[in-house]
């Protein structure tokens, strides 16, 4: 359980009172917690949930992910993506690349996944723009980075969705947590709430999702 979960019989609550995991991603999860370091990274069925209903409700065309780590919220977007459209997600560790690969496989999205292996820094100047959605879930200290590289790519009314925005709180504690991603979230959060070329909203879910909406070029 996370900062922001409330209490252990609330999360339960909305767990349970949340559509459960149909048994492809009830096995990643699986696979993950049992296989794969760092299992917290994994967007689980309450934020899987919330992802998959935010691309069906925009049935987008192109969604970038920037992330992949198992495949579990590739798997959540994409099942809301128009017919023909695709989703490209990149992660830097190649050794996670069977995993995901395998399990779009399973859930029967190879033909609108399309996983990258590389740096995103290095890969999303080579993308196509029009891209409708982004979820960013990767490396916090270039999150600024990612999106001054992804947004001129993005339609006007895009949305991207940045993960982790709230790191267990600390970015609201400047002073007793210093390092690297909680100043680098804190800076992301700050230039996005700036920014007048768009609309933001931070939800309180697991360890923070912001909702950013690009409203002109």
């Amino acid at each position: 359980m996370d900062f922001l979960d409330f209490n252990k019989e609330v999360w339960e609550y909305i767990e349970s009172h949340t559509s459960r995991e149909d048994p492809v991603l009830a096995a990643l999860n699986r696979y993950t917690h049992l296989k794969v370091v760092h299992p917290r990274m994994l967007s689980g069925q309450v934020q899987g949930k919330l992802l998959e209903f935010i691309s069906r409700m925009i049935q987008p065309s192109y969604i970038l992910e920037i992330g992949t780590y198992t495949g579990y919220s590739a798997i959540c977007l994409a099942r809301g993506l128009k017919n023909g459209g695709n989703l490209i997600t990149i992660e830097i560790n190649d050794e996670l690349a069977s995993v995901s690969e395998k399990f779009f496989a399973e859930a029967g999205l190879t033909d609108k996944i399309e996983p990258v292996n590389g740096n995103a820094l290095d890969v999303i100047p080579l993308l196509e723009s029009g891209i409708d959605l982004v979820f960013m879930d990767a490396e916090k200290e270039q999150y600024s980075r990612y999106f001054e590289l992804v947004f001129p790519k993005m339609k006007p009314g895009g949305f991207l969705l940045a993960d982790n925005t709230l790191w267990d709180g600390k970015v609201v504690y400047e002073k007793e947590f210093n390092d690297t991603a909680s100043i680098a979230l804190r800076d992301f959060n700050k230039m996005i709430n700036e920014n007048p070329k768009t609309d933001n909203l931070i939800l309180p879910l697991r360890d923070g999702l912001s909702l950013i909406r690009k409203i002109r070029e």
